[in-house]
């Protein structure tokens, strides 16, 4: 029975800790990734300044590496949510339709003249 109440103590303060965990922005992730990379301070006592765990830190550090990688390898692609490729694709659905209404005209056309006997200038 003990370990129940102990159990369900701990899952309170777990809670409590997870609901006001800080939330770090890109911006404050990138400075501080940065910081590390300056090499002033320890990566140890970087983490305990900024209230962060060491493999924390390591991942932002690795995620960082990686996106900058992409970018310099030329892997430019947008989110497919954008508003720009959003509109882009609009555009090219329009121009989808406006190549098929033209390509049922001109076989109308053909058909036309063919049924009429052929060459009329």
């Amino acid at each position: 029975m003990r370990k129940t109440t102990k159990s369900s103590g701990e899952k309170i303060v777990k809670d409590i800790k997870r609901a006001t965990r800080k939330h770090y922005s890109s911006e404050e992730k990138i400075r501080i990734v940065l910081d590390g990379l300056r090499g002033e301070d320890s990566i140890a006592e970087l983490c305990r300044r900024e209230g962060i765990s060491q493999g924390i830190y390591y991942k932002w550090s690795k995620d960082f590496m990686e996106a900058g990688k992409k970018r310099l390898a030329g892997d430019t692609a947008r989110s497919a949510n954008t508003d720009e490729v959003k509109d882009l694709r609009r555009e090219a659905r329009d121009l989808k339709e406006v190549v098929a209404e033209q390509t049922l005209e001109l076989r109308l056309l053909k058909k036309s003249m063919i049924s009429d006997g052929g060459d009329h200038e």
